[in-house]
């Protein structure tokens, strides 16, 4: 049997406590959902985190460090991945569309990575994508990926390629041959989200 890596998502940054009251929010509530995972047999565990407050998806740093911190401490055998998803969603003003509206969430490549570089988990996601989402298009600048893929590298951290399309595989093995991921390379094929490959064996 061939082995396989079971990963554990703990909240992603869709699902909202509105839409299932079990999405985990707080810091000790990520991290405690972490360590279940693990228990349950998780080898990875994939971290957004929450403002505790809107329970919107949030890049604060200090909200990192409470859930890396808790989870390491727990003493589980487990593979810390964190997000760098946030920062890259684009939705045009109505009175110009060069200028971004109150809905987007547009950050710096260092900004993006800063957590990663300070806690050295194992492995973080890197988007390597760019693709329209229903209200927003999650971007994804070449020069800012070849930017947080350098620093990730730096920082000894393995990243994580997620790709949601067939074009993203030949961006990501763009960024290998450039030299700014080392190989082997780590794929996450991210199947059924919107506009993207679908869940499908055909895809």
């Amino acid at each position: 049997m061939q082995p396989t890596i079971i990963s554990c998502a703990v909240t992603g940054s869709a699902p909202t406590p509105e839409k299932n009251p079990a999405v985990p929010v707080t810091p000790a509530e990520i991290a405690e959902s972490a360590i279940e995972a693990a228990k349950a047999g998780a080898a990875i565990v994939h971290c957004h985190v929450r403002d505790p407050v809107t329970t919107n998806p949030t890049m604060n740093i200090d909200l990192y460090r409470d859930v890396t911190e808790r989870i390491r401490r727990s003493g589980v055998d487990v593979i810390l991945n964190l997000t760098t998803g946030p920062g890259a969603r684009f939705s045009p003003c109505d009175h110009d569309a060069g200028i971004a509206s109150k809905d987007s969430q547009m950050c710096l490549p260092a900004e993006r990575v800063q957590h990663v570089i300070e806690l050295r988990p194992e492995i973080c996601s890197l988007d390597v994508v760019t693709m329209n989402r229903r209200r927003h298009v999650f971007l994804n600048h070449p020069d800012h990926l070849k930017e947080m893929s350098a620093a990730i590298q730096t920082a000894g951290v393995k990243p994580e390629l997620e790709v949601f399309d067939t074009g993203h595989i030949l961006n990501a093995i763009s960024l290998i041959e450039d030299g700014f991921i080392e190989s082997p390379p780590f794929f996450q094929f991210c199947l059924g989200i919107d506009f993207g490959a679908p869940a499908t064996v055909e895809a």
